[in-house]
């Protein structure tokens, strides 16, 4: 790019101020005026007192508010005196030139193509300065352009002037500012903003020329590093994404455009992993031709990018696939659903991250959200159809894994197999986890079916040794089966509650001083089973007493409380041909006096 002459700083700051006029020209070259900025810059970020920071800080807004504003931040961006001013200075003299445009208490100078010129010269001097001083800078640029009759095209015409850091982070805040500035009271009405993203998208082939041109750039070519470089590349590529710059683009031009594959190679780019991959979820979620070519790529994904992220337990890498592989999935379900090579090749990954156990559950939540639209699509065809029976037989191995990884990561972790862990509740994430999983859990219900849904919860062969019960497994699977009662009962299958009542029956046969917080938290669990099939349960005169009792153990502590008594309170609404037997009588009587000691 050509360069723009060297003026004098004193007469290159009069030539390009706004029109603030002479003698607001000569206050704010005050030494005295700026150094009392000087002085309440410092203050603000570095003084030790609140005070002093407030007062410092009501200086500035008035300083702010004055007709010298303008003039003394232009004046303090072209200075070249040495030494220069600081850092901090000059970050507030750009940020109070910002600021002062975005506000709609103030007005833009009559000669707004002058200020412009000013802060394009700023641009340019501080190209390699610290980045939030060219950021302030850039933004105070589109600010203006928004704002300014023509400011779109002639800072376009101006551009070629700029460095290449400059224009690169010139470029990427100029359709950030569409977006920030419907966000708050900028005095700019929506035909305003219209106008200029459309300005602005007229000159995308331009811009994503530049990309392109800049991505093939030698390394350190403009003295900033490489891996620096490319994720300013794919900031800036990010930015035009979102404004639209690919619109009306041909699915196949787009698949294979040479910044998506810039994209997709600086995911093996640690620097740049996440806006990559920022860069990839946007175009899925914009363009519906995309999925395609990206399913195309999900061997690749999953054999060289997840398995070795998943070996080395890096959860930025994990999350960041797992977020754009749902992203696929979940714009193109049906195209999932057709079980080709690549499709079961995403669902085994996905698999894979849901599976992965972290100190959250952020990973296997972000999933959720795929498998439920995959389950509806399938769910969606036909059911007469040989297609509906063929995907869904296709599909059965895979929902069946995706259950049992469901489990694992909704295991309480702290109950250890003999249930002696003094864990009183449950984490708040794995709470909300849990809650978000009922809808997918009845999905993988109504796929698999009732009495296979229940098999598998069911038949773990489980030792009928009370002490050798592993009771987090045992808890988390009472739990799947009450977030599906509904289903199940609408199934009207056979259920063999055998099992459910030998745990009851150990779990009420101990003294209260064998319990503890750990064994109150699987009691919960099987009070909401016994709560939600207390009508089945109940249908057998023998099961009775034990369920009374394992309600009346459950009600003695607040963890379980709620769920015995709501299961209590329906076995006796259920079993009403058995409740005024004498035997029941008499254990629902003891039940009442020994709550009414506790209370």
């Amino acid at each position: 790019a050509p360069s723009l002459p060297n003026p004098n700083p004193s007469t290159h700051a009069r030539a390009h101020l706004p029109a603030a006029g002479a003698a607001a020209m000569d206050v704010a070259e005050s030494p005295d005026l700026q150094a009392q900025l000087a002085a309440a810059v410092h203050a603000l970020n570095h003084a030790s007192h609140p005070s002093a920071r407030l007062a410092a800080n009501q200086w500035l807004l008035g300083l702010q508010r004055s007709p010298h504003a303008w003039a003394l931040a232009v004046s303090l961006l072209a200075s070249a005196d040495h030494p220069s001013p600081s850092a901090d200075l000059l970050f507030f003299a750009a940020q109070m030139l910002r600021r002062k445009i975005q506000s709609p208490d103030y007005s833009l100078p009559d000669n707004a193509a002058q200020l412009l010129d000013a802060l394009l010269v700023a641009a340019r001097r501080f190209c390699l300065a610290p980045p939030r001083l060219l950021t302030q800078i850039c933004l105070a640029l589109a600010a203006l352009a928004l704002r300014a009759e023509g400011g779109v095209d002639g800072l376009f015409a101006r551009m070629p002037h700029l460095p290449d850091p400059a224009l690169l982070e010139l470029l990427t805040v100029l359709p950030e500012e569409v977006a920030q500035d419907e966000s708050g009271d900028t005095g700019v009405d929506s035909a305003t903003r219209c106008r200029f993203a459309r300005e602005l998208l007229m000159h995308a082939p331009a811009v994503l020329e530049f990309l392109l041109a800049q991505s093939e750039k030698p390394a350190a070519a403009d003295g900033v590093p490489l891996h620096e470089r490319n994720h300013r590349i794919l900031r800036c590529l990010l930015s035009w994404v979102r404004a639209g710059c690919f619109s009306g683009a041909p699915a196949s031009a787009l698949a294979a455009h040479p910044l998506l594959t810039f994209a997709f190679n600086s995911l093996q780019a640690f620097f740049s992993f996440e806006v990559a991959i920022e860069v990839m979820t946007e175009l899925v979620s914009q363009y519906q031709e995309l999925p395609q070519a990206f399913l195309s790529k999900m061997p690749y994904i999953r054999e060289v990018l997840l398995l070795p992220a998943l070996a080395n337990r890096s959860e930025k890498i994990i999350a960041g696939l797992t977020s754009l592989m749902c992203e696929v999935g979940q714009a193109a379900p049906g195209l999932v659903a057709e079980g080709s090579n690549e499709a079961l090749s995403l669902s085994d990954a996905l698999l894979r991250c849901v599976a992965f156990s972290s100190e959250d559950w952020e990973i296997a939540e972000s999933t959720l959200q795929f498998w439920c639209s995959l389950a509806h699509c399938i769910l969606g065809i036909d059911e007469q159809t040989s297609k509906r029976n063929a995907t869904q037989e296709l599909f059965l191995p895979v929902f069946s894994s995706l259950l049992d990884a469901l489990l694992f990561r909704a295991q309480i972790i702290d109950i250890d197999e003999h249930c002696t862990g003094r864990v009183s509740s449950i984490p708040d994430g794995l709470v909300q986890f849990r809650l978000n999983l009922e809808e997918l859990l009845v999905d993988i219900c109504l796929l698999l079916g009732a009495p296979a849904y229940i098999n598998k919860l069911l038949s773990s062969g489980w030792g009928l040794a009370s002490q050798s019960i592993p009771w987090k497994e045992v808890e988390v699977r009472m739990y799947a089966l009450s977030m599906v009662a509904d289903t199940i009962l609408q199934d009207g299958s056979p259920f063999d509650f055998s099992v459910v009542m030998h745990f009851v029956n150990i779990l009420s046969s101990r003294t209260p001083a064998e319990l503890n917080g750990c064994q109150f938290l699987v009691y919960k669990s099987f009070g909401d089973v016994i709560g939600s099939y207390s009508k089945w349960l109940s249908s057998s005169k023998s099961n009775i007493k034990p369920l009374l009792l394992f309600c009346a153990s459950g009600i003695s502590k607040s963890i379980s409380s709620n769920s015995c008594s709501v299961a209590l309170r329906k076995l006796c609404e259920d079993a009403s041909s058995f409740i005024h037997e004498p035997p029941i009588l008499d254990i629902l009587f003891w039940i009442s006096e020994v709550n009414i000691l506790l209370s």
